[in-house]
């Protein structure tokens, strides 16, 4: 299976969506019909008008790192845990495409621009209540450590999404707060779903926080991954136009980089941004060059092989089985190589 052009999803994910899909279908089927085709939307099952999509759906890497992540306690999977990181991860993209503005998701047209606004934010809201619902039932032993830690995990994520909306309002943005804000919106799910596995089945605690801490890294790298892929990515691997970020004036984090890099080409960079209206296309390329310039895009591109290199050493640390160590890194790999 193959999530872009030359980028083959690990067999480990594969399976675990195969595992995890039944769940999250029969969660879903548990809404109101209104709500449930928003939803089915959303996670790629049907189309506008509900009819079954050909492309069957995202790619279920949070599910994965929650499968191995039971695994890793030499435990049986707990799919109720890995199908609400999916559902968490789906509601945070609703809400996420409504406050962003974004009119595409996966190469296709956002939900919240079929249904409309408020149909989304009904279906996030019920896809987070369904991932609450599905930890409290589960039958494996840690349920309830494993709904708290999700919980606490949403929390994070939404303080981190309030930062992201709060930068668009400030020219002062350190890189410290963008990296923080990084770690809320995208690293807390990914170290959630590392360790909500072990967790859910009772594994020992160090266990869980040296899984939960190698997803913090990777989380960091990936959104850094993402963040370059914001800028240089082709649509065919990002679904969404060329110099997206910029275009958004997003403070992402090698624009963040290059605008407090005390470089000509970060202040050149900062007066750019700055202009009012639309920024041309030839803008946009020349505020691209700034952001190289400044040097943003080689200090994320650092910043990523060194938080990959981090995550590395807390799984080594962990003491997994072998193929379980195998897998994770195989699907950290795959979450930081994403065709820029």
């Amino acid at each position: 299976m193959s999530g872009r052009p030359g980028v083959i999803v690990p067999p480990s994910v594969t399976a675990a969506r195969e595992l995890v899909e039944p769940v999250l279908r029969a969660a879903v089927s548990r809404l109101d019909p209104v709500t449930a085709r928003v939803a089915a939307y959303h996670l790629g099952w049907a189309d506008a008008d509900g009819r079954p999509a050909p492309s069957g759906g995202g790619k279920a890497l949070r599910p994965a790192l929650a499968v191995l992540s039971a695994r890793a306690a030499a435990a049986a999977d707990c799919l109720h845990a890995a199908a609400a990181t999916e559902l968490v991860h789906a509601f945070s993209l609703l809400h996420d495409d409504i406050m962003d503005g974004d009119a595409t998701r996966r190469h296709r047209r956002a939900a919240w621009a079929v249904f409309g606004e408020p149909a989304a934010i009904l279906a996030g809201d019920a896809l987070l209540a369904l991932a609450g619902e599905l930890l409290l039932e589960d039958d494996c032993p840690g349920h309830a450590r494993a709904a708290r830690l999700l919980a606490v995990t949403v929390r994070d994520l939404i303080a981190g999404q309030a930062l992201d909306l709060e930068f668009e309002r400030r020219d002062d943005v350190t890189l410290d707060e963008c990296l923080r804000m990084a770690a809320g919106k995208t690293g807390s799910l990914i170290a959630c779903a590392c360790s909500i596995g072990a967790v859910a089945v009772d594994g020992p605690v160090p266990l869980a926080g040296a899984l939960s801490a190698f997803g913090a890294e990777v989380g960091l790298a990936f959104q850094l991954a993402d963040d370059l892929l914001g800028i240089w990515g082709a649509p065919a691997a990002t679904g969404k136009p060329v110099l997206s970020d910029l275009r958004s004036r997003k403070k992402s984090l090698p624009i963040v980089a290059a605008l407090t890099s005390g470089t000509r080409a970060g202040d050149r960079l900062a007066a750019l941004l700055a202009a009012p209206g639309p920024l041309p296309e030839a803008t946009l390329r020349q505020a691209a060059a700034l952001v190289e310039e400044a040097g943003g895009r080689a200090w994320a591109e650092a910043e990523a092989k060194h938080r990959l290199d981090a995550a590395g050493r807390h799984l080594a640390a962990a003491g997994l089985p072998p193929a379980v160590h195998a897998d994770l890194l195989d699907i950290a790999r795959f979450l930081t190589s994403r065709g820029h």
